[in-house]
């Protein structure tokens, strides 16, 4: 699986048999859900401003 279509234009993360390393196939991941959870968080803390504020 690639992580990058443009990955050969990026020598420094691909490591000598030409494959992009596990962690950094990770890093996207864990980013990938850290900003998920980040935002479900926010639409909460709206939804609980909103609710207080309105009602």
């Amino acid at each position: 699986m690639r992580v990058y279509k443009n990955v050969q234009n990026l020598p420094y993360l691909v490591n000598m048999e030409g494959k992009v390393p596990k962690w950094l196939q990770k890093l996207g991941w864990i980013g990938f859900l850290f900003f998920l959870i980040k935002g479900l968080i926010w639409l909460g803390v709206f939804y609980g401003l909103g609710n207080y504020f309105f009602n």
